[in-house]
């Protein structure tokens, strides 16, 4: 089974796609969760009409995302787990099938693909495409990391290594991957294909305070790894996500 959680809050507006790309996956043995952060508008009534492959919903406060994650983690059956956000969707309707085939590999914990950014206005406009092909653990130093929507990882793995720590306010998923691929070297594949369709916005990419406090954190991560970094090898990765805005024309 294939567990696949979604953290939302206030996304009534954003839910139908993600719902709905989740019940066109052909891949049949799917278990999604929907964390639902207590939210005040119709969040959780757009989940129980439209959720029809909804497994659990879970709606009460929590202490940010990274605290739904882990809610989300502790619910999941699933022998592979990965993270569809409100808003998020699959690029096919055979994207968790792929990855499904990519665990029948014996030595594969880890899997993941691209990523490409969109106008929340119309998700055919691609503004940047995130490429995960070139991610290695030694270049976790310099901020780099598997797109997290595309990345799934099996359940052992996460025994191994814990949840996300949720005092990361933006760079909880990255200090994970510190653990996962830099601590417990876990075993990867890369799906060579854009798996996810993910509209601009979101807390990593809502301007330059967001980034100085996600580049701050990366650090912090770093730090607290024993992984070798600076400020100035955490900012180079900016003109490359530039290169990646100028090779669609913005």
């Amino acid at each position: 089974m294939v567990s696949i959680i979604t953290a939302v809050r206030n996304g009534a507006r954003d839910m139908p796609a993600t719902l709905a790309s989740v019940e066109e996956q052909d891949h049949p043995d799917i278990e999604h969760i929907v964390v639902d952060g207590a939210s005040t508008d119709d969040t959780v009534g757009v989940v129980r009409r439209d959720g029809r492959r909804v497994a659990r919903l879970v709606s009460e406060p929590d202490a940010g995302v990274y605290d739904a994650f882990n809610k989300g983690l502790q619910l999941a059956t699933g022998e592979v787990i990965g993270y569809l956000n409100a808003g998020d969707t699959y690029t096919a309707s055979d994207v968790v099938r792929r990855i499904a085939a990519q665990f029948a590999l014996a030595d594969v914990e880890a899997t993941f693909g691209d990523v490409v950014i969109v106008d929340p206005a119309n998700p055919d406009k691609v503004l940047r495409h995130y490429r995960s092909s070139s991610f290695t653990p030694a270049r976790l130093a310099c901020g780099f990391m598997p797109a997290h929507p595309t990345l799934f990882i099996r359940r052992d793995a996460y025994e191994r290594c814990g949840g996300y720590d949720a005092s990361y306010r933006i760079a909880g998923d990255f200090e994970l991957c510190i653990r996962l691929f830099a601590e417990q070297k876990v075993r990867y594949a890369y799906l060579p294909d854009v798996l996810v369709r993910m509209p601009r916005g979101g807390l990593s990419n809502s301007g330059w305070r967001s980034k100085w406090t996600i580049t701050r954190e990366m650090r912090r991560a770093c730090r607290e790894h024993g992984l070798r970094t600076s400020y100035p090898q955490l900012f180079a990765r900016f003109p490359v996500k530039l290169l990646e805005v100028l090779r669609h024309g913005r």
